[in-house]
């Protein structure tokens, strides 16, 4: 269990920063199923909305904020994405809130296609969070950085789960704090035995500092465990 009280909450694959008022999610990948090679691929789109707004009317956030890669997109928008993304959209509208984007790096077709506001780091209503997508070295300082990229994932009887890492005072006195992908459509990278080296963010400079938590259903509620550095040998 971190040894510090976090001002942040996960639920479910997202993030809830209560004090800004706002729900962060990293990774949502619209159309990757679409762009695969699978004849019949999920309705992700449909997956992500449905889940967004059970998030949602459960938060009631005043804003929603994508930390990167909103799109699985590099030279055109595979088909259905529009529709899909628009759905996305009017989910958050219809929820009362704004949708602010952090483009990622599958983001090339990003401003062309989404309506809302899109900014390379964006500083929470709290005025001490930062949220990006993590794969650049942010240029705003903060006390406090919420990104994605890694797709970060546990792996705990030998099943592989999503999860957040919490790194404090991991990246220039700052903390970080890495979320899971929103899409169920990534496989996740197995933290469990990975090295500063094995990351993709230059934000994680030290992985055997970072707790890493994962979300119970059951108790509905994520459960934390000890840093990384401890994990490999409890795991």
């Amino acid at each position: 269990m971190p040894d510090v009280d976090l001002p942040v909450s996960p639920v479910e694959r997202a993030l809830s920063v209560p004090a800004a008022d706002a729900l962060v999610v990293a990774d949502v990948h619209l159309g990757r199923a679409a762009d695969s090679s699978v004849d019949a691929p999920i309705d992700d789109g449909g997956d992500v909305r449905d889940r967004l707004a059970s998030l949602l009317e459960r938060t009631d956030p005043a804003t929603v904020v994508v930390a990167g890669d909103l799109l699985h997109s590099f030279g055109r928008l595979p088909h259905g994405v529009e529709r899909d993304l628009e759905a996305l959209e009017d989910c958050v509208a219809d929820a009362g809130a704004d949708l602010v984007v952090t483009p990622g790096n599958h983001d090339a077709m990003l401003e062309s296609a989404v309506d809302g506001e899109t900014i390379p780091e964006y500083r929470l209503a709290d005025g001490e969070t930062v949220v990006c997508h993590g794969h650049e070295r942010p240029e705003t300082e903060a006390s406090r950085y919420i990104i994605g990229h890694d797709h970060p994932a546990l792996s705990v009887d030998g099943r592989k789960l999503p999860c957040f890492l919490y790194g404090p005072d991991a990246y220039e006195g700052a903390d970080v704090i890495v979320c899971p992908a929103f899409t169920t459509l990534a496989a996740g990278a197995t933290v469990n035995g990975m090295r500063a080296r094995d990351f993709q963010s230059p934000l994680v400079a030290d992985a055997d500092r970072f707790h890493p938590a994962v979300w119970d259903d059951s108790s509905d509620e994520a459960l934390w465990f000890p840093p990384l550095g401890e994990c490999r040998r409890l795991l």
